[in-house]
């Protein structure tokens, strides 16, 4: 009964950048520790062609799965994405796919 409350209080609507910051992910939880791409069932495929190199993907990522270096994304690293299509939603460009299997 709780939750309704919170719910009723979230505008799903809002665009990202008027709501308050808040729950950051600073760091990968398990992930850096332990292979969890083996529990993947969807793999992400990045078409850098269509890449404009936003960054927009990297912060959603759970499993921080998407490297940067110097200011630019690189591959996947396949050993800890869970394959949870965060980042190809997030991509404004078209830029990342998501396929059946591993």
């Amino acid at each position: 009964m709780a939750n309704e409350k919170i719910y009723d209080r979230i505008n799903e609507k809002s665009p990202w950048q008027d709501i308050t910051e808040g729950n950051k992910i600073f760091e990968a939880a398990t992930s850096r520790e332990f292979c969890t791409g083996e529990w993947r069932t969807a793999t992400p495929v990045w078409d850098r062609e269509k890449c404009k190199q936003c960054l927009l993907c990297t912060p959603v990522c759970p499993d921080v799965s998407i490297p940067v270096t110097a200011g630019k994304r690189e591959e996947f690293d396949y050993d800890h994405c869970k394959g949870c299509g965060i980042c190809a939603k997030v991509c404004p460009f078209g830029a990342i796919s998501m396929k059946e299997g591993k």
